[in-house]
């Protein structure tokens, strides 16, 4: 059986750092949020298992999200990127607007509709 090596073409790259990191921070801070806002002012005790539930949910929600995005992403084939419409790149679309605005001012300057004479 021939061995997958890292970087073959066709699969991308995906590190776990980013999303467990992210996932993380965001645990932590529905935590901290959750814990502050519990306890009903300083005059109570933080709820610190509120606080533990709301990490996990805010950690886990996060990874699943991550894991769904990263899944569904696909490089657009080459052939999306040529052609007219919305795929056309804003130099051939400038270009475009530029040659029909100097030959609408040429059929306005000329009058018969034909290009300019030098």
């Amino acid at each position: 059986m021939a061995e997958k090596t890292p970087g073959t073409p066709g699969e991308p790259r995906i590190s776990v750092k980013a999303p467990l990191s992210f996932a993380a921070i965001l645990g932590l801070i529905a935590g901290a949020v959750t814990v502050v806002v519990s306890s009903g002012g300083t005059a109570h005790t933080p709820r610190w298992d509120l606080g533990a539930i709301a990490f996990g949910v805010a950690f886990i929600v996060c990874l699943v999200v991550a894991a769904m995005l990263s899944m569904s992403f696909k490089e657009n084939a080459e052939h999306l990127g040529k052609g007219s419409g919305v795929s056309r790149t804003s130099a051939e679309r400038l270009a475009q607007n530029e040659r029909s605005q100097r030959l609408r001012e040429d059929k306005r300057r000329n009058g018969d509709g034909g290009p300019r004479t030098p």
